[in-house]
């Protein structure tokens, strides 16, 4: 069984709770409340900043020059091309730049991004990468969920261009290269250290769970 596999079967009922949320389901079905997006949005912007520094972390714990010039593309990327673009989504949806630069980070955005951030900076880059997985790969999943359920609304849905970014091939391309790392440097592990990224694996999965539901709560 992949390394990805093993990982997401040893938190089976986290990873459906995390992937079929129900944020996940209402975004599908076109009802979930404008607000709980929007609130989601503003602190999606706040992750996509820390999720950059896990870029730049990843630059500093890879061993060789491929491993360190896949960190700085996706270091590159987020800096000059996903914020950007988060940030023109958001003033779609009426939320002015400046309102973000000057948000506070939700309690759940803090816990999430500090948990990466922190199992990255004491483990290795393995570590890092298994607890950025539930992200960069669920969401891949979580699309292609929603495009096969058959009460996902797709035309005229206010939601459909979110579904539409994590579908589209250069999404899901970035994915399956993020899934080869993670397998590549998950190879040939003993059953000590597969049990240790199980549990980085569900705590960040866990996380996940969090900032959806933070999202149907508006808590901050």
């Amino acid at each position: 069984m992949l390394l990805y596999e093993r990982l997401k079967t040893s938190c089976s009922d986290d990873w459906r709770a995390y992937t079929e949320h129900a944020f996940v389901r209402q975004l599908g079905q076109g009802t979930l409340p404008q607000r709980s997006f929007q609130h989601y949005l503003k602190q999606d912007y706040l992750f996509l900043i820390q999720f950059s520094r896990a870029w730049g972390l990843a630059i500093y714990k890879s061993a060789d020059l491929d491993a360190m010039r896949y960190a700085q593309a996706g270091l590159n990327a987020m800096l000059d091309t996903e914020i950007g673009l988060h940030v023109q989504y958001c003033r779609d949806w009426g939320i002015d730049e400046r309102e973000l630069h000057q948000l506070p980070e939700a309690a759940a955005t803090v816990a999430y991004t500090r948990y990466v951030l922190d199992t990255g900076m004491a483990g290795d880059l393995l570590d890092l990468h298994v607890t950025l997985a539930p992200c960069i790969l669920g969401y891949a999943e979580i699309a292609q969920w929603l495009a096969a359920q058959p009460d996902t609304l797709r035309e005229g849905s206010p939601y459909n261009d979110w579904i539409e970014m994590y579908l589209s091939e250069e999404y899901q391309q970035a994915a399956q290269t993020e899934l080869e790392l993670l397998e590549s440097l998950g190879a040939d592990l003993p059953e000590s250290r597969i049990s240790q990224l199980e549990t980085r694996f569900r705590t960040a999965t866990r996380m996940e769970i969090a900032f959806w539901q933070m999202g149907l709560d508006l808590s901050d």
